[in-house]
């Protein structure tokens, strides 16, 4: 396994999309903790819980807790306390809360040592304008992204996730201490799925994004190391 550490490239999170624990676990055990970063999401969650995570922190593995939390400012509160006392890496919350949820969730991780990053997502990458407009939301996709990583920058937010291009431009207008994950990392060749915003591994590297999130690109092929040492050549 090709080791991307060692270069200065975009850190990569697996996803782990998956309906099962031993699914999940037939690829963990092929993965270096010191390399790639896991991704719970809502699915494994559901299904596995913080038992899961336990498990995963004892295998050495950062974990990016994805659940996208978006609700009252309160309810915010408490779920990113939760969260963050489970010992994750980074945790997700929706910009699109607002400024009064979002600063809950940042006052949360006060009182922890260590907390987590805490990350805004400003859209999903399975949203074009059209569906902006549908929700009765009249601004280009370009202006939205803009309006809600200015919000969570405001509020101290450790950063966003947002398509990979608009990714360079939110590096240039906010810096390195606005970490930027971005989803939707495919080859020309993958599948898109749903996502309707796809960069691939280097264009994610031209674009300055910390970290990628790659998931149904790795966890549906039948040679997933074999995959990711493509996406690490690709990227050097």
């Amino acid at each position: 396994m090709l080791h991307p550490n060692h270069y200065n490239v975009p850190k990569i999170i697996i996803a782990l999309d998956f309906c099962t624990k031993k699914k999940a676990m037939k690829l963990v055990d092929l993965l270096d903790p010191s390399v790639f970063y896991l991704k719970i999401g809502k699915e494994m969650f559901t299904i596995l819980g913080y038992k899961f995570i336990k498990e995963l922190h004892k295998l050495g593995f950062n974990i990016f807790l994805d659940l996208k939390f978006h609700d009252i400012p309160n309810t915010v509160f408490n779920a990113t306390k939760a969260a963050a006392d489970l010992g994750v890496w980074m945790l997700s919350v929706h910009a699109s809360g607002g400024k009064n949820m979002l600063l809950s969730a940042k006052k949360a991780l006060k009182s922890f040592n260590k907390a987590p990053l805490l990350i805004a997502v400003t859209v999903l990458t399975s949203l074009k304008e059209k569906d902006l407009k549908e929700i009765g939301i009249k601004i280009s996709l370009k202006d939205y992204i803009l309006i809600l990583s200015k919000l969570s920058n405001e509020c101290g937010l450790d950063g966003i996730v947002c398509p990979g291009k608009e990714a360079k431009k939110m590096k240039l207008l906010y810096g390195d201490k606005c970490k930027i994950v971005t989803p939707g990392i495919r080859f020309s060749t993958d599948s898109s799925f749903d996502q309707k915003h796809i960069i691939t591994p280097k264009e994610a590297k031209e674009c300055q994004i910390d970290y990628i999130v790659i998931g149904r690109s790795i966890t549906t092929s039948k040679n997933p190391i074999k995959k990711l040492n493509f996406i690490i050549e690709s990227m050097q």
